[in-house]
């Protein structure tokens, strides 16, 4: 079922489909997992946070456009927005081209690392997918 999906080891991830790349500890890269970009097809809009605010869990943190629909990209981490990938506004296409690299959406130094812990790892989050995918075929039938 998830094999539809790319899910790269490295990251955790969140029920919402947010994807945190954590660096030292200190930091996480946050952005919309593969799963997320291909349920809003083809994206044509982000809202960006502002640098320096300060972001809790589950807060919004970016905004995201498609022709499909809006959706909202909550923080999985608690601190202070210290990098915006702007190269969005121009190119949201990036989300869906490239989420996990070039569609990055911010860095959030971190105000309490042990935050991390609470997310899912890659093999924890293709099962919850799995279970998803499953719900959905027993609602079609």
């Amino acid at each position: 079922m998830s094999e539809r999906y790319e899910i790269p080891d490295d990251l955790l991830y969140t029920k919402e489909h947010e994807w945190v790349k954590p660096e030292k500890k200190k930091y996480a890269v946050v952005g919309i997992t593969d799963y997320a970009q291909k349920k809003l097809r083809e994206i044509i809009y982000i809202e960006l946070p502002h640098l320096n605010t300060k972001i809790k869990t589950r807060e919004v943190l970016s905004t995201v456009e498609s022709v499909k629909s809006t959706a909202d990209v909550f923080s999985p981490v608690s601190g202070k927005i210290v990098e915006v990938n702007s190269k969005l506004l121009d190119h949201p296409e990036m989300l869906n081209e490239s989420p996990y690299t070039d569609g990055w959406i911010a860095k959030v130094e971190l105000s309490d690392p042990a935050e991390l812990d609470k997310l899912m790892d890659a093999d924890e989050y293709r099962r919850f997918l799995e279970e998803l995918e499953e719900e959905k075929t027993e609602e079609e039938m």
